[in-house]
């Protein structure tokens, strides 16, 4: 069937992606939104645009009836699903194909058969594929997977039997921890894919993960594009993806491309899929899973191998053949991707929300931007905090890494807090330089955590002399009559201007004297001139001390937000002693971001230290701990679990401990 029109459901960068290729295809696309997403780039973008639901996905997103009513509705003649939500749903493709549409994607039996890990597992080992020894067992209770735990040996990992993307994942180094790392497993398996099945496999150490892109049509033909560096990963979801694979040799390709199209025979298997390894140092490689939906870190692979694989999708989705045979198959040069969250490093990656006060993505040779995001749109807590990919090529690794840094550099989002910096750190360490980084990387380089770097005292020089020179101009547009020469004009000497900024950590106190076109401010015990030279839009570039600073600003009501470099600051105005951090004043335990309450830990009266584990929150799809403050006793909870929280909420107090 020629296909004509397609209707993306999905949301996001991945949908804007989509859109792309298949307007340059010349078909019509439509879009679905969620009332959180009125207005959004990808519904924008879209030649038609039809809203399915409230916000939560369980009532947009995941309705494969609204969906397909809209894909009716709108007379599109197929589905491209994107990757998450119901990229991989075999009830969602069946339903798609039973309209009378067709799903752009594999066949529903080949998704159903590769999602469940376990019996994916049993077709790998039929089919010669190298696994890594492990449970699949029906037995799902405690004590199974504590006798194969036993009989595997320790480390193990505990994963969730019908999906992936790092939820319900756990790494269990000791058996007296299994038990809570099933229970965890269980939670966020069953809150991500409906299911808490789950199947233990034993960890591998300090290995890579290397994945291989598959193709395949319905004419049986099956090739290869090459391999996905994806060891870079928070929470066992990846950061930082690469092409080609640092350490891969042209015999270990053949051999883990070999495996790779074999996995996806195994299950008959059409489109566009990636097949998951664990490559260890003696160049052993181990199946992990196969995903069966076009994969986030596909950009890489189009970057070096100069093919668009939606059109691909979209060409064998209506019956054709592969455009190329394994032969033509040719890998140009070096590009890596950083994936662009909405989070805080420095807070255990916990997302963030909020208005985004400007997006300004990199541009250059070589550089390409996936996004879904614009100036002014909300993030909101019910999607993936993933806002962006930034990807770079170069003809060698090293180009590609350079230039990555750069435009990371040179993207600029103000508003939520976000992991530029984070990144930047990533791809700046030696280790991955050198091409060294392994699973482990983030252990065993930010083990203690990232630490984002404060503001330094030039930073702090260049927001006051920005909002003071912001007041200044808003007092000569209110003066009327009074020339630029006399405003400001005082008989006696004028004083330093006191100003008082903040950010989420620091508190800067600040003396500032306008001296013409020069700021002197005072930031502690340090004197900075600071000039500000001609602004375009939102750029400035001024002179500290000497020295140019080029910066990116946004200004608002006593505040301003600030890329400098790779660093994304927001201060805020206020009166000395003004700020208090609600979440961390005393022992009071307030919700950090909106979400929902999977479990409370604790008891009133009950005794905690520092650290321990309050509660689980869900929030952007992925479970996070919150841990106590203090030491002390928990005076009163105000949470239960199964109850929805904003931001700020107060969840639990703990006061100090009797003497």
């Amino acid at each position: 069937m020629a296909i004509s029109s397609v209707l993306i459901a999905n949301r996001g960068e991945i949908a804007c992606r989509i859109i792309r290729s298949a307007c340059g295809l010349g078909l019509r696309t439509i879009a679905v939104y969620s009332e959180a997403d009125r207005g959004a780039p990808h519904a924008t973008m879209a030649d038609e645009a039809v809203m399915i639901g409230p916000a939560p996905v369980g009532e947009s997103y995941l309705r494969s009836d609204r969906i397909i009513e809209a894909a009716q509705a709108t007379r599109a003649d197929a589905i491209h699903p994107g990757y998450g939500f119901l990229s991989e749903n075999e009830a969602f493709a069946e339903a798609v194909d039973n309209a009378g549409l067709v799903f752009i994607g594999p066949p529903a039996k080949a998704i159903y058969l590769m999602g469940n890990k376990a019996e994916a597992k049993r077709r790998m080992l039929a089919a010669g594929v190298p696994c890594v020894p492990g449970y699949e067992g029906d037995e799902q209770d405690d004590l199974a997977f504590a006798e194969a735990a036993q009989d595997i040996g320790y480390p193990v990992m505990v994963k969730a039997a019908a999906g992936g993307g790092g939820r319900g994942m756990r790494l269990v180094e000791a058996a007296g921890d299994l038990a809570d790392a099933l229970s965890l497993a269980r939670s966020e398996a069953a809150n991500a894919f409906g299911s808490d099945e789950l199947i233990l496999e034993k960890a591998i150490l300090r290995p890579r993960h290397v994945e291989i892109q598959i193709f395949a049509d319905k004419h049986e033909n099956y090739i290869h594009l090459g391999e996905r560096d994806c060891s870079v990963q928070r929470r066992h979801q990846k950061v930082i993806e690469e092409a080609p694979c640092p350490v891969m040799t042209e015999d270990l390709r053949n051999a883990m491309g070999t495996a790779a199209i074999n996995a996806a025979k195994a299950v008959d298997y059409r489109g566009a899929g990636t097949v998951e390894f664990l490559l260890d140092a003696a160049g052993d490689f181990y199946f992990l899973e196969m995903n069966t939906r076009l994969q986030v870190e596909h950009p890489v692979t189009e970057m070096v191998t100069g093919l668009d694989l939606v059109a691909m999708q979209i060409a064998v989705a209506q019956g054709e053949a592969l455009p190329v045979r394994q032969d033509d198959i040719r890998l140009n040069g070096h590009a890596m991707e950083a994936r662009l969250y909405a989070e805080d490093p420095s807070h255990d990656y916990l997302p963030s929300t909020g208005r985004i006060e400007l997006w300004r993505p990199a541009t250059g040779e070589g550089i390409r931007i996936d996004a879904g995001v614009a100036t002014g749109m909300d993030v909101s807590p019910f999607y993936d905090p993933m806002l962006a990919k930034v990807i770079a090529w170069g003809e060698t690794r090293e180009v590609a890494r350079r230039r990555l840094i750069r435009a990371l550099r040179d993207t600029v989002l103000l508003g939520p807090t976000t992991n530029t910096s984070f990144l930047a750190d990533v791809l700046g360490n030696d280790a991955f330089a050198a091409g060294d980084a392994t699973t482990a990387f983030l252990d065993e380089f930010f083990g203690g955590g990232f630490v984002a770097d404060a503001p330094d005292g030039a930073d702090v020089a260049l927001a006051a002399a920005l909002l003071l020179d912001s007041d200044r101009d808003a007092a000569f547009e209110g003066a009327g009559y009074i020339s630029a020469t006399q405003l400001g004009w005082s008989s006696a000497p004028l004083s330093p201007v006191p100003l008082h900024l903040t950010t989420d950590r620091d508190a800067f106190d600040i003396g500032a004297e306008c001296l013409g076109s020069v700021w002197s401010i005072t930031v502690g015990d340090d004197l900075y001139a600071v000039a500000l030279g001609v602004r375009t839009g939102n750029s400035v570039r001024a002179r500290i001390n000497g020295r140019t600073v080029d910066a990116v600003a946004v200004i608002g009501d006593n505040r301003i937000g600030l890329a400098v470099s790779s660093r994304r600051l927001q201060f805020e105005r206020s009166q000395p002693g003004q700020q208090q951090d609600a979440a961390g004043a005393g022992g009071r335990v307030v919700a950090p971001m909106p979400g929902l309450i999977i479990d409370i830990l604790v008891e009133e009266g009950q005794t905690v230290a520092k650290g321990d584990a309050l509660a689980v929150l869900e929030a952007m799809k992925m479970q996070h701990r919150i841990a106590a403050p203090m030491d002390g006793v928990v005076n009163s909870i105000g949470a239960a679990k199964g109850e929805q929280v904003a931001s700020g909420d107060l969840m639990i107090d703990i006061g100090e401990a009797a003497e």
